[in-house]
């Protein structure tokens, strides 16, 4: 049996949502809880914008344009995921390990919070570049 078979098969697969749904199905099937998905998508929005944060302000001073959409685009996704993070931690009715994404919507609440202030401080810094150059 091919390896694109199975992958196939399980796929098509129902996907349950809760543990008690997959108690009997296997551990590869669970998705998650739909709080958890809400908090990963917003921590992988975050560690984006570190990402782009952390070239932009590398590649201040390599590009015409200073880096500046790069650093706006750091910006504006570091504010999303820290905000929907934060959001996710204040409506979050249980603690880690329930399926509520505590861990993931903290991680997206730090990680889009160092995302902003990269996409902040190549920013400033494309400004610096504009001025003086």
């Amino acid at each position: 049996m091919s390896v694109l078979f199975v992958l196939a098969a399980q796929a098509a697969s129902p996907v349950c949502t809760t543990p008690a749904e997959c108690a009997g199905q296997g551990v590869d099937t669970f998705l998650g809880t739909p709080e958890r998905i809400w908090a990963s998508a917003a921590a992988l929005v975050a560690l984006g914008a570190v990402v782009i944060g952390w070239l932009a302000l590398r590649s201040v001073r390599r590009i015409d344009n200073g880096g500046r959409r790069a650093a706006i685009v750091a910006l504006v996704a570091g504010l999303t995921g820290g905000l929907n993070g934060a959001v996710k931690l204040a409506v979050a009715d249980g603690g880690l390990g329930t399926g509520n994404g505590v861990f993931g919507a903290a991680m997206a609440l730090v990680l889009g919070l160092v995302g902003a202030v990269l996409g902040r401080l190549a920013l400033a810094r494309s400004r610096h570049t504009q001025l003086s150059g």
